[in-house]
């Protein structure tokens, strides 16, 4: 069974021989990991035996210097402390509720095609998803600010709506150009959750995010493709309305904030759970055998009649020693 056949059948909800899974790095341990284990970084996806991979269209961003990163929508991320991937706002772009002139950029429709084809002619055997992290929410945010977008929700909501529709066209066309090729899904970034619930109120998510979520997941699943989420936080409130619009993987399932058997006899039936082993309570503090003891129970849990990919809950940090991911991968290689 190649690796993109398990997570097919996962998918499925079919059993498979062994549960497919991922695990992602960020930058600073990856070299870690990579220089304890005597490999080359670029090694590292094909020595896990990572089943997904990604053909990112996050394109055009910079390094304009001093640990600053542009990236397409001209957001300026400070990238000199402590978090090296994505980093924190140096300014708002738009510091009134208005576009005041802001222009969109155009969508990389040519950066696409070459982004996308390296990815589907690697010669791996592996899912393939086509990739917009800071999809939606986000982005909106990144552009207005936190604070002021959650008030604008209530103060300012027609220029909130504005905000939201330009980022939809932009997304749209990306995706339609996407699902032209051979991808097997797509994979949207979006946090909504915190530890506790919501951002904010779930009718509020339904009426200013609902709406275009479901345009972009339908041109996804018009295309015959599969639809991947990452939303980090306890999002139980909307997982239904994920379900309705047509979400088929969800990720990252925080086990620090669900209950996971419960979450599974939920909805089990409807959506594919990936994640679920925490970076945040787990990787960092147990030992490797007590690491690989969590993983087996997860996956006993998880995996019942398919509908599960294990991996860690985030890209692993750095706080989490080297041998704690050598465990998880030999866990998750039935070692």
């Amino acid at each position: 069974m190649t690796r993109k056949e398990r997570v097919q059948r996962a998918v499925g909800n079919k059993r498979t021989d062994t549960v497919p899974y991922n695990i992602e790095l960020t930058s600073m341990e990856l070299v870690k990991v990579t220089s304890h284990l005597g490999i080359k970084p670029g090694d590292f996806f094909e020595f896990a035996g990572n089943h997904i991979e990604k053909a990112s269209y996050n394109i055009g961003g910079k390094d304009t210097g001093d640990g600053l990163f542009q990236d397409e929508f001209g957001v300026k991320w400070d990238r000199s402390g402590l978090d090296k991937d994505t980093g924190i706002i140096r300014e708002i772009i738009l510091k009134e509720p208005g576009l005041n002139g802001y222009k969109f950029p155009n969508p990389p429709i040519e950066q696409i095609k070459i982004v996308t084809e390296k990815v589907l002619n690697n010669g791996r055997d592996t899912f393939k998803l086509g990739k917009i992290g800071t999809t939606y929410f986000e982005r909106a945010w990144s552009l207005r600010g936190m604070e002021n977008l959650l008030m604008d929700f209530h103060l300012e909501p027609a220029f909130v709506e504005q905000l939201f529709d330009g980022i939809l066209e932009y997304n749209l066309a990306i995706i339609e150009s996407a699902v032209q090729y051979n991808i097997d899904g797509f994979y949207f970034g979006d946090d909504y959750g915190q530890q506790t619930g919501l951002l904010m109120s779930p009718d509020t998510w339904r009426r200013f995010i609902k709406h275009g979520l479901a345009k972009m997941f339908g041109r996804v699943k018009a295309a015959e493709k599969v639809v991947a989420l990452h939303c980090c936080g306890n999002v139980s409130e909307i997982l239904g309305d994920l379900i309705d619009i047509g979400l088929d993987i969800y990720q990252t399932v925080q086990p620090e904030v669900y209950d996971l058997k419960k979450l599974k006899a939920d909805y089990g039936k409807h959506l594919t759970f990936w994640g679920a082993i925490s970076t945040q309570r787990t990787l960092p503090f147990v030992k490797p055998d007590e690491l690989k003891r969590i993983v087996r129970e997860t996956i006993e849990i998880m995996a019942v009649d398919g509908g599960y990919i294990a991996g860690p809950t985030h890209r692993v940090p750095d706080d989490v020693p080297p041998e704690n991911v050598v465990a998880l991968i030999e866990a998750l290689k039935g070692r």
